[in-house]
């Protein structure tokens, strides 16, 4: 769209299915990369992806053109293609239903991308339930426990 200018900046999180920790150091890299291209390819920008085997972090800059929805539905339907397709696990691959959509200003990046970065070291004292949870309440938004990711303790 001619004459529009936006800096919206979108984190999302979303976990493997029944929250296994399928995603393998091993092809890790490939699926990123696969999903840098989804979201490239729907004419977004990735600044920061990462995670861990059992759920992952985009940082996308988003163009007000597309919806967010419609973006994390195609990177997930097409990841799991991929995944899949690769046969780099036992059985079937798939994401969880829902993710986690967090909003955050220009200077905000670096701390994000940090964050999303180190998510090995992050995750060595605290589980993802405990992040997301977190992640939840500090941006306030309202929850039913019954609808959050299937946690598996």
């Amino acid at each position: 769209m001619a004459n529009t200018f936006s800096q919206i900046y979108i984190q999302t999180v979303f976990a493997v299915n029944n929250r296994l920790s399928i995603i393998k150091p091993e092809f890790k890299e490939d699926v990123y990369k696969y999903i840098t291209g989804i979201v490239r390819n729907q004419g977004q920008k990735l600044i920061s992806i990462n995670g861990m085997p059992d759920h992952a972090h985009i940082l996308i800059g988003l163009r007000p053109a597309m919806a967010l929805a419609d973006l994390v539905q195609e990177i997930k339907a097409d990841s799991t293609n991929f995944i899949n397709k690769n046969k780099w696990v036992n059985g079937k691959f798939s994401w969880q239903e829902g993710y986690g959509a967090f909003s955050y200003g220009h200077s905000q990046l670096d701390t994000i991308i940090r964050y999303i970065q180190n998510q090995e070291k992050h995750h060595k004292r605290r589980s993802f339930k405990n992040e997301y949870l977190t992640l939840l309440r500090r941006f306030d938004i309202a929850f039913e426990e019954k609808y959050v990711f299937e946690f598996i303790e």
